[in-house]
């Protein structure tokens, strides 16, 4: 699994975002299905806490037999967006999709950041996180929330 931090700060950022996404989809035999402008206004309105600005999924096989990676936002960090990538049941071809998909997305917003990657395969909550350099790290203090031993 890898994870990223994707600033897309406008409308533009976003369909562009989505159009890498589906042309590294296609070009692996796999499809993309994203949430429009409208649903996603339609779940805000059930719950601030629903509130994003993207929510996609990249699947394997014409009946979406195998998700493979998911961008989303949410209120707590609308605008960075993260895109999840699962190693899949065919890690050579989940590769070869992010490492398409990544270097598109770096190309366009180089200030994607990493994220971490729980022992669970969750991760963390942005106010768990720190910001450096090279991406975000667990804040110590609370790493004990995310069965992390003294070093990550």
């Amino acid at each position: 699994m890898a994870a990223f931090e994707v600033p897309l700060q406008s409308e533009a950022d976003r369909t562009e975002f989505l159009a890498v996404l589906r042309a590294a989809a296609k070009a692996e035999g796999m499809h993309v299905d994203a949430a429009s402008r409208e649903q996603l206004e339609s779940e805000a309105k059930v719950s601030p806490q629903f509130e994003m600005t993207v929510n996609a999924a990249v699947w394997r096989g014409a009946n979406d037999d195998e998700a493979i990676a998911s961008a989303m936002d949410q209120h707590d960090h609308l605008g960075q967006i993260w895109i999840t990538f699962s190693k899949g049941k065919d890690p050579t071809l989940s590769s070869r999709f992010r490492e398409r998909a990544m270097h598109e997305i770096m190309l366009r917003w180089p200030s994607t950041l990493s994220l971490p990657i729980m022992p669970t395969g969750a991760i963390p909550l942005p106010r768990d996180l720190v910001r450096t350099p090279n991406g975000y790290v667990v804040n110590p203090s609370e790493a004990h929330k995310y069965e992390l031993g003294r070093h990550e």
